[in-house]
């Protein structure tokens, strides 16, 4: 059966069509990666509605592949002006500029290009393992164990929103309330309305994610009128030639790099809106910390573009696991993948590999495939895509500004979308001024309904609400939320040299241990034991050290 999935898969993804708007999905992302300001989400944003005609197959190829791209362009900018093309391309600028500066621009853009191939390429078959396995692992969870994963996914986006976690837990109830509006899906009665009729379907998930995401970024880049109307790259660069062969090398030189930045971008990408802005700037710390020579990294050094694009790269793929296995978007961009499933009539959930087994094998020969399209593409275009980001922002703004307004008309053809658009890009933009985060305002929207399904059918089942705290995965997320929020707490404890902070770690093993230990299976109970064993152990010899 998997072998026919399988075989099933490569002909749908591998047919002339599909690889032809795969190409042209990731030629895209390559172009919106490489604009500062364009960040990856808002590209795939505007890629959804082209994927309405689609079968489910092509239409998530091609979002693929502008999100494989798009990781893979945010480097152009960073290592030839020193501005990150997205925000996953940070710790990019900090050798890939200086390299660039030195006289070897191809290099930086080579070793960059050929960290994320193979990152991506691990990412993949980590993505082929895991996928099916933590998918059966959610076949045990209950409605008590979903609602809880929904709140754990909101707090770690909210702990992990640069430090605003209150303003963070604000945007992600802001962002269920508003999932709320409309009619009840089980009762049909109304609510938040205040008398719209537009309002009684609720918020189509379109226009509410262009407006925040696309919208309200244009907003913000054309605050300066100076910067809007200036070409965004200068043309001294037009000629870079990518040095492969040496960047080949030195990639597998520093293999231990590459592996390690890898696993931290898989890691990362498994944590539920945490994403790619997070995992390059983690790389790059921890690759810095485990130099002979961290006093050469922002010189210039290889390391330090490896780490970052590695990284980047790789937590891609943990995103798709954790919305191919459990239906929580890992990133902003599956969150949106999300959104396309549903337009499809098609449910994320743990069910959805058993349910969907073509689609989802899909999805992984898909994300191999756009590895490899964007190495291709990136090396045989690169002047192409230089030319196309000189254009002033102000006409690019305008462009994209129209087919905003005419993708979102066209998935229902109704004009309170339109409104729809505008007033969550009005709204998007003001909550980014006042520095509240998008993302989990997003995860909010999204996961809003599958909360309460769940918490409907928790409380219809049974009515004690004990067992939110004792059925083990309903304590295990609890935990987790629990831990989640207090993280920055903890942070700021820790570099105020609080005492408590010292035992952040070993309180959290114990009480991860303990739903592990009542769980079935002698694994999961041997392995909560050797936890709890573990924090006790951590727990006395810092307490001795200490005294």
């Amino acid at each position: 059966m998997i072998f026919e999935n399988l075989f099933s898969a490569f002909e749908a993804v591998f047919a002339l069509h599909n690889l032809g708007l795969m190409a042209a999905g990731v030629a895209c992302g390559l172009i919106a990666g490489s604009i500062p300001g364009f960040t990856i989400t808002m590209a795939v944003v505007l890629t959804l509605p082209f994927t309405f005609g689609m079968s489910s197959v092509e239409g998530l190829s091609t979002m693929l592949g502008v999100y494989v791209g798009g990781l893979t362009g945010g480097m152009f900018a960073s290592a030839l002006i020193g501005i990150p093309g997205t925000p996953s391309a940070i710790s990019t600028t900090f050798d890939g500029f200086p390299m660039s500066r030195a006289g070897r621009p191809g290099l930086a853009l080579g070793l960059g290009l050929w960290s994320s191939f193979l990152a991506g390429i691990l990412s993949a078959i980590v993505l082929v393992v895991m996928a099916p396995t933590l998918a059966a692992i959610g076949l045990e969870f209950g409605p008590w164990d979903f609602f809880t994963l929904v709140c754990f996914a909101l707090t770690i986006a909210a702990s992990l929103s640069d430090g605003a976690l209150v303003k963070g837990l604000i945007a992600g109830v802001f962002g269920m309330v508003l999932a709320a509006v409309g009619e009840d899906a089980i009762n049909g009665a109304e609510r938040l309305t205040f008398g719209i009729e537009s309002w009684r379907a609720g918020f189509d998930f379109l226009p509410v994610l262009i407006g925040l995401f696309a919208f309200s970024q244009l907003l913000s880049d054309m605050q300066d009128t100076e910067a809007a109307r200036k070409p965004m790259l200068s043309g001294r660069h037009a000629a870079v030639r990518m040095e492969h062969l040496e960047s080949i090398r030195l990639n597998f030189r520093h293999w231990l790099t590459v592996v390690r930045s890898s696993a931290i971008g898989l890691f990362i990408g498994l944590l539920p809106a945490a994403g790619s802005s997070i995992s390059n700037i983690l790389a790059y710390d921890q690759e810095k910390k485990a130099s002979k020579h961290p006093e050469k990294f922002g010189t210039g050094i290889p390391e330090g573009v490896i780490a970052s694009e590695a990284s980047n790269n790789a937590t891609a793929g943990g995103a798709l696991i954790m919305m191919m296995a459990l239906g929580i978007p890992g990133d902003a961009v599956t969150a949106v993948m999300l959104g396309a499933l549903t337009i499809h009539n098609i449910a994320p959930s743990p069910t959805f590999i058993s349910t969907q087994p073509q689609l989802a094998y899909a999805i992984m020969v898909a994300y191999f495939l756009a590895n490899f399209m964007t190495l291709a593409l990136t090396s045989g275009c690169l002047r192409i895509f230089m030319l196309v980001t000189r254009v002033p922002l102000y006409i690019l703004g305008v462009v994209i500004l129209a087919y905003c307004a005419i993708g979102v008309f066209t998935l229902s053809n109704v004009i309170s979308d339109i409104w729809t658009l505008l007033m969550f890009g009005i709204l998007g933009f003001v909550m980014q001024q006042r520095g509240f985060p998008l993302t989990p305002m997003v995860l909010g929207v999204v996961l809003g309904p599958v909360a309460e399904l769940n918490l409907s059918r928790a409380l219809s089942t049974s009515d004690d609400l004990t067992l939110f705290v004792t059925r083990p995965w309903a304590l295990f997320f609890t935990v987790m939320a629990v831990f989640s929020i207090c993280f920055p707490l903890y942070q700021r404890a820790r570099e105020k040299g609080h005492a408590w902070s010292r035992y952040y770690g070993a309180a959290f093993m114990a009480a991860i241990g303990l739903p592990l230990l009542m769980m079935e299976g002698w694994f999961r109970t041997g392995l909560g034991g050797l936890l709890i064993l573990a924090a006790v152990a951590i727990a006395w010899r810092r307490q001795r050290n200490a005294g």
